[in-house]
């Protein structure tokens, strides 16, 4: 009964007070310029194109990455052939740490949850046969980021590719490693240097690459509700314009190339509203905080990728319709670009099958549920229009309460963010345990069979292999040429100097991605909270 009576008060995740229904005096006041505008028009609450899905569908970009370069090869020209219009790709925790293969912490973790990149030989395995003019490619990497774009970029090149064709997407958002994640490597003050001087390098010679992916996704994923990964993305996105301003760059300059990524959750309505106050903040600190003239500075472009915390794996085939709800909310959110997690990733990375599925969900969504028909339809609604003021008015307050302790760095320095987003996921595991949040086969409608499921396994030989290829390399290159560049590096770090010219220069020259890093390291030092 004591159940009962606190679930009728009803509340979204984010502790936002939820009416049994709404009425138009829930909107009284509501000026439809000011808060909507239409699709393509400021504010953009509506979203940032005139057309929408009527003119395209989103990109449907299926994330992927394990084992060596040519496995994962395999797996993104299987997804391609089933469908798939954009490549993102998943490195494995060595890549993403700045540690080859060979190293002694890399033991145990070669290619286990993503594809294992050396050096410039990896990349060409990886985007063998697939013209990097034609496609577009995500990134989800950080500390190692301007290292993981330039071998891209040089691949691209030897494929014959003009740098203006060359489109995708790093994520590059080291701030939420520090405050979610955890795959830093260097103190914030040089983190945040990598991260500008890739602004300026993309500024120049990648016109078309999105130079960052400010994410809240993992912020999400740690726990925090949809107010808190709203607020502090857009925290972190303030710190890091206010970078790329003290570094000398105008804001015109690299906004427009700016993107974010979002979690997409189980509460449809909520994450609805959360996406469309995002579009409708995000104009208003660029053009009333930061002084963007051009319209493209003011456009929040986005990226979704449905929870993986909402996995579960128990009665694992449930997670087919959880992934379909969420992505439901990012499609009628207006997102740009979508992954669809596969149902087995709870126990597993995905097999060929479950990651078909998982694309499949998207095709059905896109071709045969009118959701391309009309450009946002829930607009309007009593509901989801009060819903998205309501969580506005929340994630303000919190970008309030960081601008008061001196931004997001400050912040995350302070652990502000880390400690409300550590008491939101104990609010949650509490509510299931409680049963006032009810997980389907979790802690209600349990059973004790499990289905028998295939799953993916990855090979324990690959870091024998990449050993064995690292050894080669270092055999056959120009050692004293690999030096001069990492000397040359080096003194950039201890200077003023674009770092990525010389990475470039080392990279090209056939440099790993460790030995990149350890030179940072020795001038950087590593972050230790």
């Amino acid at each position: 009964m004591e159940v009962e009576k606190r679930r009728d008060a009803r509340r979204a995740e984010s502790e936002i007070d939820v009416k049994p229904f709404y009425r138009p005096e829930d909107l009284i006041g509501f000026d439809y310029s000011e808060k909507l505008g239409d699709p393509g028009e400021y504010p953009y609450t509506r979203g940032i194109y005139p057309t929408m899905y009527r003119g395209r569908p989103w990109t449907m970009r299926q994330y992927a990455g394990f084992g060596t370069a040519r496995e994962t090869n395999a797996r993104f020209k299987y997804l391609v052939a089933n469908g798939q219009t954009g490549l993102s790709v998943a490195f494995d925790l060595p890549t993403q740490m700045g540690r080859d293969s060979d190293h002694p912490l890399a033991l145990g973790e070669v290619g286990k949850v993503g594809v294992a990149i050396d050096s410039l030989l990896d990349m060409r395995d990886l985007f063998d046969g697939i013209p990097l003019k034609d496609v577009s490619t995500s990134m989800t990497i950080n500390a190692t980021a301007s290292i993981l774009l330039l071998l891209y970029s040089l691949v691209a090149e030897e494929q014959g590719a003009e740098r203006e064709n060359i489109t995708g997407t790093t994520q590059n958002d080291v701030l939420k490693e520090y405050l979610a994640r955890g795959t830093y490597i260097y103190p914030p003050a040089p983190s945040m240097r990598i991260t500008t001087d890739i602004f300026a390098y993309c500024a120049r010679e990648l016109p078309r690459w999105n130079m960052i992916s400010i994410s809240g996704y993992h912020i999400r994923e740690a726990g925090s509700t949809a107010v808190q990964e709203l607020a502090f993305t857009l925290s972190d996105a303030i710190a890091y314009v206010d970078a790329a301003n003290q570094a000398g760059l105008k804001v015109d300059e690299f906004a427009p190339r700016l993107s974010f990524f979002f979690n997409a959750h189980n509460d449809l309505f909520q994450e609805v509203a959360k996406y469309r106050a995002a579009r409708k903040m995000w104009a208003s600190i660029m053009k009333e905080r930061f002084g963007a003239m051009d319209e493209r500075s003011l456009k929040l472009r986005f990226h979704t990728q449905t929870a993986g915390s909402s996995l579960t794996a128990q009665q694992a085939e449930n997670n087919i319709v959880r992934t379909t709800v969420q992505a439901l909310s990012a499609i009628l959110g207006g997102t740009q670009s979508l992954h669809t997690n596969s149902f087995d990733e709870a126990l597993a990375l995905p097999t060929e099958k479950s990651a078909r599925i998982a694309l499949r969900t998207q095709q059905i969504l896109a071709n045969e549920a009118g959701l391309t028909d009309v450009v946002d339809p829930l607009g309007g609604s009593y509901y989801v229009e009060s819903l998205t003021d309501a969580v506005e008015e929340a994630a303000w307050e919190y970008i309030r309460r960081i601008d008061e302790m001196g931004g997001a760095v400050k912040a995350i320095e302070n652990r502000f963010m880390q400690r409300e987003i550590e008491e939101a996921a104990f609010r949650y595991q509490r509510e299931i345990e409680k049963e006032e949040r009810i997980i389907v086969g979790v802690n209600r409608y349990v059973t004790d069979e499990e289905a028998a499921m295939e799953l993916h396994s990855v090979d324990e030989s690959i870091r024998d292999r990449q050993i064995q290829r690292l050894a080669k390399l270092k055999d056959s290159r120009n050692n004293r040429v690999v030096a001069k560049a990492l000397a040359h590096l080096e003194r950039a770090a201890q200077g003023t100097d674009n770092l990525l010219y010389p990475m470039k220069e080392a990279l090209v020259n056939l440099a790993t991605v460790g030995e990149v890093s350890d030179v940072l390291r020795k001038v950087y030092g590593q972050y230790r909270p």
